[in-house]
């Protein structure tokens, strides 16, 4: 049995999936490519890289989404181990060995790695994060983040003011660098599948074992290069916005309370709002017409 098994799950990710699987290839770990129906030559690619390093590729005809992708990995995998991996995210040399002795040490049941960007600091605000709260979702949703980033609530959830450089217990890493012991994934079945396509999926896996009294832990010297979001990027803003308050409202349902559900429902509304008013006043990046038919379509999931 492998130790490890690094799980990545790509879509359209031609342009970063050769460096991540090269560096991986260096790393004392089977891997496990699941494609969600790329149009690019993202497969090719993929193949070319087996003709000289063992590694399975499950090719889909459809794009089943990121929970879906992720636990149709795990089921082929061998390792006791997952590590859950995104294609822009690049090993440095012992990442994946210091990751899995970080979990032996500390007993946890998940760990997150040192997510680092292009200029080598830490992701702060990315890497790992709080639970979702109530207030932290719509000091987001109403635009208080926007306007007073630093506000105390904003950095208490994004945990700005965390040493990162300190190996610590956290309560959600980053999707984008999960490992999981292979006996908590299947006592939780995995991730949630109607988190779909991308979106909360590892915060509902998260909280989930959190639930348990499960550990997870933050380690720093497990150091992986994060480019960051570049399947997020390619779908449209409509989609963005559906997806994000979609998943955002799915995840309410199943942590929150009715009560709290409302609340979050209206603070949406109210943001949905605000926000057509700016795109009206000029404030957007899209065309108008392309900007309020997304935030109409994120109020009616709220209302």
């Amino acid at each position: 049995m492998h130790r490890c098994t690094a799980i990545i799950v790509t879509y359209n990710s031609a342009a970063t999936i050769s460096a991540c699987l090269e560096a991986l290839s260096r790393e004392d770990c089977e891997i496990v490519v699941v494609d969600n129906a790329s149009k690019d030559s993202t497969v090719a690619r993929v193949e070319e890289i087996v003709a000289w390093h063992e590694l399975r590729l499950l090719a889909n005809d459809v794009n089943r989404g990121f929970a879906a992708a992720v636990n149709q990995g795990a089921r082929q995998a061998s390792g006791d181990i997952l590590l859950l991996l995104n294609p822009d995210a690049i090993a440095e040399p012992g990442a994946v060995n210091a990751l899995v002795q970080c979990i032996d040490a500390t007993k946890a049941s998940a760990a997150g790695g040192s997510l680092t960007r292009q200029d080598g600091e830490p992701a702060r605000g990315f890497a790992f994060r709080q639970l979702p709260t109530l207030a932290a979702l719509m000091f987001e949703v109403m635009l208080v983040n926007r306007v007073w980033p630093g506000n105390p609530v904003n950095r208490r959830y994004r945990r700005l003011d965390a040493d990162y450089s300190q190996q610590q217990p956290v309560e959600q890493p980053a999707g984008a660098c999960l490992a999981v012991k292979r006996a908590a994934w299947d006592a939780l079945s995995g991730f949630d599948e109607s988190f779909f396509p991308v979106w909360f999926e590892d915060v509902d896996f998260c909280k989930r074992l959190r639930d348990r009294g499960d550990r997870i832990e933050y380690c720093p010297k497990a150091r992986f290069h994060h480019s960051g979001a570049h399947s997020v990027r390619q779908l449209s803003f409509r989609d963005q916005q559906v997806f994000w308050y979609g998943n955002m409202l799915r995840y309410a349902r199943k942590h929150f309370s009715p009560r709290e559900g409302r609340f979050l429902r209206a603070g949406i509304a109210a943001g949905m709002l605000v926000r057509s008013l700016a795109a009206l006043l000029g404030a957007r990046q899209n065309p108008l017409g392309e900007t309020l038919a997304a935030y109409r379509a994120v109020l009616r999931l709220a209302l």
